[in-house]
């Protein structure tokens, strides 16, 4: 059985955007970087899983993989899930969850590996079992090594605590930040957004460019593990000083009440000094005065066969707004139709692989400037 001060933590994903995430990882100074298949794994300790669930902006949740295991029956299992040290890590107060899942194990009933593991923590360490509980401790058992792990998120990171207004097929945070990234976007350049909806787009590039950290205003899973130091991750949320910007992040819809959401979401993030939102239509959209920056834009992409035609046109007078006003920018797209793509007439390169947004394959097309 393994279960140290430095371990390996796994940095969930959505699919598409792993190496996203990789890269954005070793930007912020994470060690033994290697992606895979649904995340990247880093090595580190519980500073470091702090500070991946406070900073990274891709990342959907942070695992910290305590310990492992070999375990080939479950007699086995639950001999040797009492012998795991849970003191060091849970609160005998604190309500658990245990998920399990199996793979070219003799273990291969996930049910019944999640029961033992629960009755192990609820009579070893005293800890309640709750379906809704505040921790989540995950078993993934794979070829008879059952690793250990335990979810230090709790909600899904994209939830950065701002933004309780949405609009209508939302993107997530988590998603807009890697868009963001592709698209080459650092917050040293304006943005414009002219689909704006609840402001997600705006709001994440605003924060990029204030050094503002995308976990400052929420909680975490870890807070209440038993290992955590208060004055310590207090240090950890001032340690960055947000920085000024002269740059300006500009939303607009169609929508009244999408710019009033986007506007209070904007206020809720401390962002308001530089995100501007307005109400306008695509054929009446102008560049902000300044430098060119990048235009990024998730229009509606229609669901049902035959109502294309209007979001074919919408794309047409988008592509047409674009070339003739914003000469200099770049232009990122989002969408999962390429005939929509192509209805702006738009100089796009290849489009990226595709990234899973809620059972959707959503594609970014991106220009180089204008």
């Amino acid at each position: 059985m393994a279960a140290s001060a430095s371990f390996e933590i796994f940095l969930v994903a959505s699919p598409g955007t792993e190496a996203t995430l990789a890269a954005e990882a070793r930007s912020l100074g994470f060690h033994a970087i290697a992606r895979t298949t649904g995340g990247v794994t880093i090595k580190g300790g519980w500073s470091e899983i702090w500070r991946a669930n406070l900073q990274l902006r891709g990342c959907t949740r942070v695992l910290a993989r305590i310990g492992s295991f070999h375990a080939g029956h479950l007699a086995q299992l639950d001999k040797l899930a009492r012998k795991f040290p849970w003191k060091e890590f849970l609160k005998p107060d604190v309500p658990v969850s245990v998920e399990a899942t199996c793979h070219k194990s003799r273990i291969y009933h996930a049910g019944a590996a999640a029961q033992r593991i629960e009755t192990a923590i609820r009579e070893e360490l005293g800890a309640p079992i709750a379906a809704d509980a505040p921790i989540a401790i995950k078993a993934r058992f794979e070829d008879n090594l059952c690793t250990i792990s335990i979810d230090t998120s709790g909600e899904s990171l994209h939830k950065r605590g701002h933004k309780t207004a949405i609009a209508k097929a939302p993107m997530r945070e988590t998603l807009a930040a890697h868009f963001l990234q592709r698209c080459k976007f650092d917050g040293s350049e304006p943005l414009v957004d002219p689909m704006c909806g609840s402001g997600t787009f705006v709001i994440e590039a605003a924060e990029m460019a204030l050094g503002l950290m995308p976990g400052r205003a929420r909680s975490f899973a870890f807070e209440q593990l038993a290992n955590f130091d208060a004055h310590s991750w207090q240090h950890m949320q001032n340690d960055v000083a947000p920085r000024a910007s002269a740059q300006k992040f500009c939303g607009s819809d169609r929508d009244v009440g999408a710019i009033r959401m986007a506007q209070a979401n904007a206020e809720r993030a401390g962002v308001s000094a530089v995100a501007e939102f307005q109400r306008r239509s695509i054929s009446d959209l102008s560049p902000p005065e300044g430098p060119p920056g990048l235009v990024i834009v998730n229009p509606p992409y229609g669901t049902r066969i035959g109502d294309k035609k209007p979001l074919l046109d919408l794309h047409a007078t988008l592509g047409r707004v674009l070339m003739e006003r914003f000469a200099g920018w770049r232009v990122g797209l989002v969408t999962t139709d390429t005939n929509l793509a192509k209805a702006t007439a738009l100089p796009f390169l290849p489009p990226d692989k595709p990234v899973n947004h809620g059972g959707l394959h959503v594609l970014l097309f991106r220009t180089r400037a204008l």
